[in-house]
Parts: C-alpha cells; structure tokens; sequence
C-alpha cells in the first residue's frame, strides 16, 4: 500500500462555464505544478465532478500542516497568479489531519 499523506489542504470552487478551459490550463499546467514541487507537498490533485456542486476540487497532500503557510508555498502561488478575469466562485479552503488509520 502507498504511503498515505498525515495532512491535506483541500481547496473547492466553481467557475464561470465560459472561462473553464483558461481556468483549468492555468490551475493544470501551472498553478499545480508549481505548488507540487513545494517542499513538503507530497501529491497534488484536481478533481471535477460528475455532477453538483462545487465542481472542481484540488487536494493538496502535506507532510506537515505548515508547508502551505511556508515561503516556498507562498512564492509558488505568487509566481501562478490566476487570471484576473476567472474568479472562482463559492471557493473554500480547509485543512484536514488523517485520524485513521493512523500511521
């Protein structure tokens, strides 16, 4: 079995229907790329889903819950600026702690 993450940074949103393929290139091929070479960071994932809301979903595993408040996460997200014209809608951010199993 594959080493499971101890902590995650779950960010959800939606986006305009018009503006969803310059959304996903810029989250695909920088956003996530960027913030997954963070140190630290060990999986970065997006999801969408079949149907409901929100529709995309990014999961962020962590070795310690501090690497997403780290300089290095910082300055990845400030060099991948989201297009100003996409603003995400309904975004939430949470941070989770794995309870089970628990090593």
């Amino acid at each position: 079995m594959a080493k499971l993450a101890k902590y995650l940074y779950v960010v959800t949103m939606d986006v305009d229907p018009e503006k969803e393929k310059r959304f996903n290139e810029w989250y695909n091929k920088e956003h996530v790329p960027a913030l997954a070479k963070v140190p630290g960071v060990l999986g970065a994932y997006r999801y969408a889903s079949a149907e409901g809301t929100p529709k995309y979903i990014a999961i962020y595993e962590l070795e310690k819950p501090s690497v997403q408040t780290s300089e290095a996460w910082k300055k990845a997200a400030e060099m991948t600026q989201r297009p100003k014209d996409i603003v995400p809608k309904n975004p939430t951010r949470n941070h989770y702690e794995r309870i089970y199993p628990e090593k």
